[in-house]
């Protein structure tokens, strides 16, 4: 089985169900697991490094606008690598590949046995159906279900450890600064099996936007930023946002130091084997003293902002 993987969730997944050995492509932001530089990257971006996120923001908007996709398939290396299984999804234009470009890239190969598997997670449930298909596809049906039936085991104890703290903070999660955009799909979910009550948005919601005014009229317990494919120190580099676009000054969450950055391209945003990582974060936050063992395992992957926006350890 040679795969060629356009997702970095699914490339975590391939890996997780042991088929590193079998990949002979992935996209240009599969870095994930480590090792992963020998195989061949078949994707670019439109949208080359720029400064903040709303510079961003504009030019992405642009791309669109002008009915180009973000990202492009190198359609060459794709015929080298001579895939029998592409994984990829049609959930989101801007997190990867389109499913257009990928059905017409295919078509250039003028190959009929090739299987396009195509993802598209907006619920907890859908992330698990979708390991297992990917396993399926890849003929690791055993290993999908074992890999499956792991994580929602680990995801059902921190449920369950959660429902036993009594409070249930209000939970405001921000996707992007500039625009402010809240996080959905199962961002809301993995609120709940935290043990917090989600702001906003419900399971299965695409991320809202919100202006400031709106932002001014809630006033979470607790708020996650965890921007969309920025790492840690890419979001610390743009804290200054967070006083421009947040009611900073009249949230108790400041004042009580309840705001929280994470790794929001390695964890929430990837619909795979790390969703569950990213529901240790989160209850680590929520429930500091509860999942104090969380709060140590991930202490690298999130901090703790103080009102003058000085980082501290989480805890």
């Amino acid at each position: 089985m040679r795969i060629v993987s356009l997702l970095p969730s699914a490339t975590e997944t391939v890996c997780a169900l042991g088929g590193r050995d079998d990949l002979v492509g992935r996209s240009h932001e599969c870095d994930f697991p480590p090792g992963l530089e020998t195989v061949p990257v078949l994707t670019r971006a439109r949208v080359g490094p720029l400064p903040s996120s709303g510079a961003i923001h504009a030019a992405v908007r642009d791309v669109l606008e002008r009915a180009l996709g973000v990202y492009e398939i190198d359609v060459d290396r794709l015929r080298e690598a001579r895939p029998d299984a592409i994984v990829t999804q049609d959930l989101c234009e801007v997190c990867a590949v389109s499913i257009d470009d990928v059905r017409a890239a295919v078509a250039r190969l003028a190959r009929r046995d090739v299987d396009v598997v195509s993802l598209h997670p907006v619920r907890l449930s859908d992330i698990w159906g979708d390991i297992g298909r990917v396993a399926v596809a890849t003929g690791r049906a055993d290993a999908g279900r074992r890999l499956v039936g792991d994580l929602e085991g680990r995801a059902e104890a921190i449920r369950r450890s959660a429902s036993e703290v009594r409070s249930r903070p209000t939970v405001l999660s921000i996707e992007w600064l500039d625009p402010v955009m809240i996080g959905g799909m199962w961002m809301p979910e993995l609120v709940a099996f935290a043990g917090g009550a989600p702001l906003v948005t419900r399971a299965g919601d695409h991320a809202s936007t919100l202006t400031r005014e709106q932002l001014a009229a809630l006033d979470p317990d607790v708020v996650l930023v965890k921007p969309c494919g920025f790492d840690l120190a890419r979001t610390l580099g743009e804290l200054s946002l967070l006083r421009e676009a947040l009611p900073w000054r009249s949230w108790s969450a400041v004042a009580e130091g309840r705001i929280y950055v994470a790794d929001g391209s390695a964890f929430f945003n990837r619909p795979g084997p790390r969703i569950v990582e990213s529901l240790e974060i989160l209850a680590a936050c929520l429930h500091p003293r509860s999942f104090a063992e969380l709060a140590a395992k991930h202490a690298m992957n999130v901090v703790r902002l103080g009102e003058d926006l000085r980082v501290h350890p989480l805890g």
